[in-house]
């Protein structure tokens, strides 16, 4: 792969030569690889078919999972987040140690390893959220809460520029990854002055099935917004708003 220079820029193929625009910029390869056929048949490319079948089912879980933070991720996932997501899914796959490779899965891995995942890079909530939260799962209710005492946003809450007010947004989410559902619930606080004035107490409950056997996942997350004339709008369309896996639960 090698990086376009120059005023024009091309796209398509010429001889061995493709021309492409990605996220990176204009990028140029030679035309090549190997037969489909081979692939799937040569019993030299056994570990490319173990590793493709593997790499598949982690998508297939990163999808379900952002299926179920669907309402949330609206307006706080980067460009990069599905692509992100998957390469963590990997890890939970490959920390399966019951089957063998290439029939390794989410569920017989260890879906705790995306605790601290965070869906949006440019805002992180451990650089955003300063203001002690307390996340549990309660696997026997069904419960999955977040617990924040009170706290003086402008001095626990790193907002970007133009920010005035905020909200406090968390979601629980059973996940089965066998049969590609989810439950969801989610919750958030009222929109908020970003001030010097302490809040109440912040206590939200999301539930989920009681007594699941399924992996559990809370999210906890920020919105950032600026009044404008009385009116509220999303600050630079969400892009710094963090969402972040606080707690998981793998199953049982």
């Amino acid at each position: 792969m090698a990086r376009q220079k120059g005023i024009i820029k091309l796209k398509g193929t010429i001889g061995d030569i493709t021309f492409y625009k990605t996220k990176d910029g204009h990028l140029a390869r030679e035309k090549g690889g190997i037969d489909a056929d081979r692939i799937k048949n040569d019993p030299a490319f056994q570990r490319t078919r173990e590793n493709g079948s593997e790499f598949g089912r982690a998508g297939k879980a990163g999808k379900v999972l952002r299926t179920g933070l669907r309402v949330l991720l609206l307006n706080s996932a980067d460009s990069r987040m599905v692509s992100r997501l998957t390469q963590s899914m990997i890890k939970v796959i490959q920390a399966d140690a019951i089957n063998e490779r290439g029939l390794r899965n989410v569920i017989d891995g260890e879906a705790e390893l995306l605790a601290g995942f965070e869906f949006n890079i440019r805002g992180k909530l451990g650089t955003s959220l300063y203001a002690q939260y307390t996340g549990a799962i309660d696997r026997a209710s069904g419960e999955l809460s977040v617990d924040i005492p009170s706290f003086i946003p402008s001095n626990m809450i790193a907002a970007p520029g133009g920010t005035t007010h905020f909200k406090i947004i968390s979601a629980g989410v059973e996940v089965d990854f066998e049969n590609e559902t989810f439950v969801e619930e989610h919750s958030e606080t009222a929109i908020l002055p970003w001030s010097a004035a302490a809040t109440a107490v912040i206590s939200q409950v999301n539930a989920v099935t009681p007594n699941s056997t399924k992996p559990l996942f809370l999210a906890l997350g920020l919105e950032f917004y600026q009044e404008v004339n009385g009116s509220m709008y999303s600050l630079k369309n969400g892009s710094y708003n963090p969402l972040s896996l606080i707690k998981v639960d793998g199953g049982v």
